[in-house]
């Protein structure tokens, strides 16, 4: 069975498919990737599910080797992949021979890439998924050096495929829905999350981040009963400052959650780096639903977009053509 052997990785680095479901009744996390459209990308190109696991890349990305000949590719809104030290273009399957070296990170402009790997990692499911949840350690230990990383036995497709236009996403504010405490807040908070500028702090991981600007007034005290949490709540504790809560969130939480990032924007949300501004705009229901159906059809259009990839012309490969049209004199041609 062909693997990757981790040689070094960045502490983000991590394996994830599209999510653990079914178990946050006892506190478990779904986990998954921070951006599911990205990690179908890079499944698709290696011949696995759009949900299969893959290599979840944070800054500083990781090297791996080949053991035995593997299938590769790569996908990110930035990022770049290296082979034998050889560039290769994102959303480019690479056939990897025995023994070679893959260097793979997101580059500047965004925070995760998604490294696919040959019919999709092949680690054990742990509650029905390979996604790691690194707080509780369920779906595995935290990745470091000389890590294993299975791949799916027969999943490699006979031609490298290739998209040859790059998707475009949705751009522009990350759309929100009010609540579902809203009616905590003084009738100005919304308003100022929505007008004022945020950053994203240096406070961010898979569990969530905290933004960097203007307080938010509770009205009143800024404890609840703890209720469920979702993907993208947006949860105000007592100091004023919003807090994104993302894939490796808890389940539940005592603080008033003001709004809900829409899932269709979670990904384009987890993907901005710290430091960098967020803007946000209050949609409606209709439109979170629309906005979601788009995504879901951008992901399913994607096998359909992906072409075989050009052959190298290698000179082996040119002796091969017929590249020889006809013959003419040239003398004749200029009545010489």
């Amino acid at each position: 069975m062909s693997a990757l052997i981790v040689k070094a990785c960045g502490p983000a680095t991590s394996i994830q498919d599209r999510g653990r479901f079914g178990y946050q009744r006892f506190g478990v996390s779904p986990a998954g990737a921070m951006d599911r459209f990205h990690l179908a990308a890079a499944n698709l190109f290696v011949a696995a599910e759009a949900g299969a696991a893959a290599l979840e890349l944070g800054p500083g990305g990781a090297r791996l080797t080949a053991e035995g000949d593997i299938t590769v590719a790569l996908a990110g809104p930035a990022c770049t992949l290296e082979v034998d030290g050889r560039q290769v273009a994102p959303f480019t399957a690479v056939r990897v021979a025995d023994g070679g070296t893959v260097v793979a990170r997101p580059a500047p402009g965004a925070a995760y890439a998604y490294l696919g790997v040959e019919g999709g990692i092949a680690t054990a499911p742990d509650m029905g998924s390979r996604s790691m949840h690194r707080r509780s350690g369920i779906g595995g230990e935290p990745l470091a050096v000389g890590a294993r990383i299975p791949a799916t036995p027969g999943g490699r497709e006979a031609v490298l495929l290739c998209l040859p236009e790059l998707p475009r996403g949705e751009t522009g504010p990350i759309r929100i829905l009010p609540g579902p405490q809203d009616d905590h807040f003084g009738a100005e908070a919304l308003a100022i999350l929505t007008s004022a500028g945020y950053r994203l702090s240096g406070q961010a991981d898979r569990m969530g981040v905290r933004l960097d600007g203007p307080t938010l007034p509770h009205r009143g005290g800024y404890n609840i009963v703890s209720d469920g949490i979702v993907d993208g709540s947006i949860q105000v504790p007592g100091d004023g400052r919003p807090i994104v809560l993302l894939r490796d969130r808890q389940t539940t939480g005592g603080y008033p959650k003001i709004a809900t990032i829409i899932s269709a924007d979670i990904g384009r949300f987890a993907q901005i780096p710290p430091g960098e501004p967020v803007r946000f705009e209050i949609v409606t229901f209709e439109q979170a639903i629309e906005a979601a159906r788009r995504l879901q059809a951008m992901i399913e259009g994607l096998a359909s977009a992906l072409v075989p990839l050009a052959a190298p012309l290698t000179s082996e490969r040119l002796l091969g053509l017929n590249l020889i049209g006809g013959v003419t004199s040239a003398t004749e041609a200029i009545g010489v």
